[in-house]
């Protein structure tokens, strides 16, 4: 199992400051739950990266009244949010690779206003951390370190993934465009965007494409 290194991030003069928000003062970790069988992929060479940014208005449009939302749709109003850090395969990407007990406290509350929620968290600790991290704490410093590298563009007036995709590279001079994948939602909204690295965490061209289109019309939820 990789352990990644911080010091292969690189440093940016101009990164923002890492997100405020409201943190609830009962946050409590969500439990491990076992892996759905069909999801283990223990043995898939890690060839990338992929940091996933959901555009948080539309999943709030869709899941509002989901258990856990309130911290994220009511309490918080947010643009982008990280919904993950995964190690990508060629083909096969690994998944579950080994036990995921619950997330500290700590690990928790110095996480959730990049990911706010305590069960995304515990899923994608599970999922993807334990594919590359030794520790939940490991995973998710690095997946904080590469999003305050991150401006996230005001895209509220765009109108193709192209318009997305622009907006991420005027905003980040390291990224390209080739680097950059659009995910767009039922009813042509903008639902997610993923960053693609390197095993050095540097922008790189995705390797299974871009998504959408530049010429794909979407609709952003505000």
């Amino acid at each position: 199992m990789a352990v990644i290194a911080l010091a292969a991030l690189p440093a940016s003069a101009g990164a923002e400051p890492f997100r405020a928000c409201a943190v609830p003062r009962n946050l409590v970790p969500a439990p491990a739950t076992p892996p759905p069988a069909r999801e283990v992929v223990r043995d898939a060479r890690t060839v990338s990266y992929m940091l996933a940014l959901t555009w948080s208005p539309e999943w709030c449009r869709t899941h509002r009244r989901a258990a856990g939302s309130a911290g994220q749709c009511e309490r918080n109003h947010f643009g982008f949010v990280v919904h993950g850090l995964w190690p990508n395969g060629r083909g096969r990407h690994p998944r579950y690779c080994a036990p995921a007990p619950p997330l500290s406290p700590a690990t928790l509350r110095a996480s959730y206003c990049m990911t706010p929620s305590p069960q995304l968290l515990q899923r994608e600790w599970a999922a993807h951390g334990t594919c590359g991290w030794p520790s939940s704490n490991a995973y998710f410093a690095t997946a904080r370190a590469l999003w305050a590298e991150i401006r996230a563009p005001d895209v509220s007036g765009a109108a193709t993934a192209g318009d997305v995709r622009r907006a991420f590279v005027r905003a980040n001079r390291a990224l390209r465009a080739d680097g950059v994948y659009v995910k767009v939602a039922n009813g042509h909204r903008l639902e997610d965007v993923r960053l693609c690295y390197d095993l050095s965490f540097r922008p790189a061209a995705c390797m299974g494409g871009v998504g959408a289109p530049d010429s794909a019309r979407i609709r952003v939820t505000h």
